[in-house]
């Protein structure tokens, strides 16, 4: 069979985007505040062979499953937020941070028992110097993830998509799960998830799930060096979890996207510039879920997420993309074409 050509056209991609403020969705998962320390470095340090940042401004942005909503957000969706932070000044931070972008945090619990989630990081001329990570690992105790799981129980009514951003923090776990997709599969809502490369096995009969290249590659068990273990490892992903479609995020190779039925659609990147790929995973899963609860198909909303990594990756820092910024990179670049290969059926 032919392949199919696809492409996002300006006025298409307006009206996806005029259909996100209509969109509610509530993300869940490892929650975290990225600090970021900006400076100059001028001299190479007398006690040891580092350098000598000197600190000219200091800022704080949500990180990890709160940068997924933060992305929403940005592009106009309406988000909630359910996760867990420490009862500690960082939490409080996190919390006022959250407020700001009016991203609601009903569902965002503190525990005394744990700390904040933070990364630091130091930034030098443009070059990130050195990351300074705090955060608990231990899985989350049967009571917190019980109120965790009537949180979005409560939720599921009120939405259109549920994203499970899994940092492997102690958040995701095989008891949330298990609680959690059935409850969002008897509501007919949309789910996809970021996973995290030792839990594939609990995104079964997911909507879709957003694995990087190592990820894929981890949860079948073998390096995808080529084109060919690429397909094969999105083929199989589709066969193993039931799930509807599998986009596989490749770096600078773009994006794969694998669709139950047999479709396969392969989308090249559109960086034309990368400073920073922090949080460029967030921005995939965030757009991709948004647009596809807001009436896209699953090529369009892959191109979509696509288009707004691109812009995301040409910014310093963990970063979001507005919808102003989407419009004016597709008024001012033609439409790339993406081809749709047809696959034997999936089973």
């Amino acid at each position: 069979m032919a392949p199919q050509v696809l492409s996002l056209k300006s006025r298409r991609a307006e009206q996806l985007i005029q259909a996100f403020r209509q969109t509610k969705v509530l993300v869940v998962g490892d929650v975290m505040l990225d600090e970021f320390v900006w400076g100059k470095v001028n001299r190479i340090s007398p006690e040891a062979p580092v350098p000598v940042v000197w600190v000219q401004a200091e800022s704080v942005m949500p990180g990890g499953a709160a940068n997924v909503a933060n992305n929403v957000r940005a592009l106009g969706g309406q988000v909630q937020m359910a996760g867990v932070v420490g009862q500690d000044r960082w939490g409080d931070v996190f919390l006022e941070e959250l407020a700001k972008r009016k991203i609601d945090t009903a569902g965002v619990l503190r525990e005394p028992s744990r700390s904040t989630t933070v990364k630091t990081r130091v930034i030098a001329q443009h070059q990130q110097v050195v990351r300074v990570d705090r955060e608990h690992h231990a899985s989350l105790t049967a009571s917190v993830i019980n109120r965790l799981v009537a949180f979005v129980r409560k939720q599921l009514a009120e939405v259109d998509v549920l994203i499970i951003e899994d940092y492997g923090k102690g958040v995701i776990t095989r008891s949330f799960l298990e609680a959690v997709i059935p409850l969002a599969r008897a509501n007919r809502k949309l789910i996809t998830v970021d996973p995290k490369e030792e839990h594939f096995d609990l995104y079964r009969e997911v909507t879709a799930i957003t694995p990087n290249r190592a990820e894929a590659g981890a949860a079948v068990g073998r390096e995808l060096e080529t084109e060919a273990h690429v397909e094969e490892a999105g083929r199989e992903l589709l066969r193993k979890l039931r799930c509807e479609a599998v986009l596989i995020t490749l770096g600078e190779d773009g994006m794969c996207l694998f669709e139950r039925g047999g479709r396969r659609t392969r989308i090249p990147t559109v960086a034309q510039e990368v400073f920073d790929v922090a949080g460029a995973g967030d921005t995939v899963i965030g757009t991709f879920a948004l647009a596809l609860a807001s009436g896209a198909s699953r090529p369009e909303a892959a191109v979509l997420a696509n288009l707004t990594a691109g812009i995301v990756v040409g910014k310093l820092g963990v970063a979001v993309a507005t919808p102003e910024e989407i419009l004016a990179r597709l008024d001012r670049k033609p439409a790339r074409q993406h081809t749709a290969h047809s696959t034997q059926k999936v089973r």
